[in-house]
């Protein structure tokens, strides 16, 4: 903050200070009316940021003052609302559908905080809610939808399922830099102009056609334009990326520890160019092992204000598309100079970590090194060594002590409280035309966790270092949950006749865990369990790790593609790094552009899955999956779909050979005819019968080579079943991985090293 809006919040603070507008502001300040655009512009900014509140009357006042709340909202499918507060002491607060007015997933906005009558009783653990009064900022202004004409109007349908209404815009031109006029159906991108409030559809005006939705490369095209991923860096970047050169000079060895002498290899998947960490292991004294993990030292290159640092904390992480990579630095670096390939010489930053046989770090030091990798791994090629009995080479002596290490380091993980959150990742790889080849399924494997265990013991060793020479610093954080929320999840788990404790004792968290790997409705309780717990994020405030039960965690591991590493390895290695205010404000936003790339991500995945699922359909002759029952309600159930990596809908309507009845009390559906059952946990076998790429949504079916139709009377009734039953709302037809809630493995990932991370709903 400036002078004069230091001076504000001073007067604001005073215990006399009474809501004053502009001119009264003036007086009170004792500034002269010269100055009164210079306060109006420090005022928009101090609203802007939540620091000020403007009030009836056009006063200001502070927020809290007023039961006003700052923070940045987040929109589930339903419609509701998740405010998580700029004060890091409040909790989140619950905004209903109706008390959400014109605000957008990602906005910053002032929310009234509802306040609870006296004298009736309230469970403790109920949540807060509150009223969004005024939109601080808007987190995105455009949109990619599809157009459409109405009877008097043309409308766009926007593409994100979280924005409530159609877009009204104007007959387009075909000017602005567009190459042919928008037709009816085309993908288009929106800016977002007039908005009142919620009962009325917003109004938009085209500013680029993206061609015909079937037409090649425009679906990836809409996700870019969509969450705003940029394709190209700007000059001035670039220039500096070239300026640097592409080998490492002698000069740059300067005051760093030689470790090239050293057996140092790295770990990635198969397709990674982006090598950012390397790992050694030696045998000490006393059967200790010396572990280092070094990691690229992209600080050496992209310094604090230059065009290469801004862009860099603009993108904030790497996004990792299904046909693309958008990296947060240029290729120049993040595939060349920065990244560690074998034979040649890199720099990095390196936590030297002393590690007992039980898995505990005894001591750890920091220092810049350079080393010389002497052979870079794939996980399958990892997974092979290890399957196989050590040979006499050097290097593959040291993956299996490195195996045997991490396993202990992981088993002391455990019993220390961490819960085993892992789900299979799919991959979708692609043909040359960008069409669906095939879905590979990664499971968490040893060689998987030989890394991560590292990378984890690294990310917590630095956390503490930082923590104990008082840097700040921008931490890993991800809070206990919401103790209703826990009770709600025990509920539901108990109704399922599985045995569950007071989950606000971890213990009790881990033994259920535990219980439910081993039941047919385990990995569908399992995902309620992760839709209970909060996300993930960045804060400068070290808030300590749920999930992995760490109280100390932070992010050093990646710094090619996390902004969050970058400030941690200048937080550790250089004292003059930025102020605690300045990363505040980066932390917020390197939070929201991980969100945004795991959106981008999720939804590349889905258009290229929605158009391999219409095509089978388009063929007539759709392919069979196995399938997990997630959810069953009145209308149908719902199937995690492990196959094609995605969830949908069975609607009762598609079952023609029985009639199905929903139990309410017990929880399942139960047929007619044939009396069976189907319930949470069952396995099923399903075919796509519905494509819907405007709501996001696919429908299955049971799959049936030889449904029998039936007599004319059975048909009838069928169709009388099917017309009178209500139509399920969209809400609850979610074409995402586990019905909205996605787990993103820690292989080519922004969140590598921790292992998942929580994305919203």
């Amino acid at each position: 903050m400036n002078d004069l809006e230091l001076t504000m919040m001073e007067a604001l603070s005073r215990k006399d200070y009474v809501p004053a507008n502009v001119p009264e502001l003036l007086r009170l300040l004792r500034l002269s009316p010269g100055r009164q655009q210079e306060l109006q512009r420090a005022l928009r900014g101090l609203e802007q940021t939540g620091r000020v509140a403007r009030i009836k009357g056009n006063r200001y006042i502070r927020p809290r003052e007023a039961d006003l709340i700052p923070g940045r909202i987040r929109m589930n499918r339903q419609g509701k609302g998740f405010l998580q507060p700029d004060d890091p002491d409040l909790k989140e607060i619950a905004i209903p559908e109706s008390a959400t007015g014109t605000a957008l997933h990602e906005d910053r906005v002032l929310v009234r905080r509802d306040v609870r009558p006296k004298g009736l009783r309230h469970v403790q653990a109920d949540p807060d809610t509150g009223t969004v009064v005024r939109i601080l900022e808007r987190h995105r202004t455009r949109m990619v939808g599809t157009l459409q004409r109405g009877r008097r109007f043309l409308y766009v349908i926007p593409d994100d399922p979280r924005i409530p209404h159609d877009i009204y815009v104007p007959e387009p031109s075909g000017r602005g830099g567009m190459v042919r006029p928008a037709r009816i159906g085309d993908k288009v991108v929106v800016e977002l102009k007039e908005w009142e409030t919620r009962h009325t559809n917003p109004e938009g005006e085209i500013v680029e056609v993206l061609g015909a939705p079937d037409a090649e490369g425009v679906d990836m095209l809409s996700v870019l334009r969509q969450y705003g991923l940029p394709l190209h860096f700007p000059k001035a970047a670039l220039r500096e990326a070239h300026a640097i050169g592409t080998a490492v000079h002698p000069n740059d060895l300067r005051g760093r520890v030689d470790c090239r002498p050293h057996r140092v290899i790295t770990i990635d998947p198969d397709d990674a160019k982006d090598f950012d960490d390397a790992i050694g292991l030696e045998r000490a004294e006393h059967d200790h092992w010396r572990l280092w993990v070094h990691i690229a030292d992209v600080s050496h290159y992209v310094k604090p204000g230059t065009a290469l640092d801004a862009e860099a904390r603009k993108r904030g992480n790497s996004t990792y598309l299904v046909d693309r990579v958008i990296p947060m630095l240029p290729e120049a670096l993040s595939n060349e100079l920065c990244s560690l390939k074998p034979g040649v010489d890199r720099l990095t930053k390196c936590a030297e970590l002393l590690v007992s046989n039980e898995g505990r770090v005894l001591s750890a030091k920091f220092y810049s090194a350079v080393i010389r990798s002497r052979r870079r791994f794939t996980y399958q090629e990892v997974l092979a060594v290890l399957q196989r009995k050590p040979a006499n080479d050097p290097i593959t002596q040291m993956l299996h002590q490195a195996h045997d290490l991490a396993q202990r380091i992981r088993r002391l993980r455990f019993r220390n409280g961490s819960l085993d959150l892992d789900f299979p990742e799919s991959k979708i790889r692609l043909d040359e035309r960008g069409r669906v080849l095939r879905i590979e399924r990664t499971e968490n494997d040893v060689s998987h966790q030989l890394i991560e265990e590292f990378m984890l013991l690294a990310n917590e060793a630095v956390a503490e270092r930082l923590i104990h020479l008082r840097r700040p610093a921008v931490h890993r954080v991800h809070e206990a949950p919401d103790a209703r929320r826990l009770q709600e999840y025990r509920e539901e788990v108990l109704s399922h006749d599985v045995p569950c404790g007071n989950l606000e004792h971890r213990p009790e968290v881990q033994k259920l865990l535990t219980r439910l790997n081993a039941l047919p409705i385990g990995p569908a309780l399992k995902i309620g369990f992760l839709k209970s717990l909060m996300r993930a994020r960045y804060a400068i405030e070290p808030l300590g790790h749920y999930g992995l039960a760490k109280k100390k965690y932070a992010h050093f591991t990646s710094p090619i593609r996390r902004y969050a590493d970058l400030i941690v390895h200048r937080a550790l290695f250089d004292q003059k790094a930025g102020a605690p205010t300045a990363l505040k404000e980066t932390a917020e936003h390197i939070s929201v552009t991980e969100r945004n790339s795991a959106d981008a991500e999720r939804d590349s995945k889905d258009v290229k899955l929605f158009a391999f699922l219409g095509a089978q359909l388009k063929s007539g002759r759709p392919e069979q999956y196995p399938a997990l029952v997630t959810d069953v309600r009145n209308f149908g159930f719902f199937v995690d779909v492990p196959g094609l990596a995605m969830s949908g809908l069975v609607p009762l309507s598609t079952v023609e050979d029985d009639f199905f009845v929903f139990d309410a009390a017990r929880n399942h559906l139960v047929g007619r005819r044939t009396r069976r059952r189907i319930r949470l946990g069952d396995q099923v076998t399903v075919q796509v019968a519905k494509v819907d790429r405007f709501k996001k949504q696919v429908d299955f079916r049971l799959a049936a080579p030889h449904r029998p139709r039936g007599s004319r009377a059975a048909q009838s009734f069928h169709r009388g079943q099917r017309a009178g039953r209500p139509k399920p709302p969209a809400r609850h037809r979610v074409g995402c991985c586990t019905r909205g809630l996605r787990l993103c493995r820690a292989t080519n990932h922004p969140d590598r090293g921790e292992g998942y991370s929580l994305n919203p709903a």
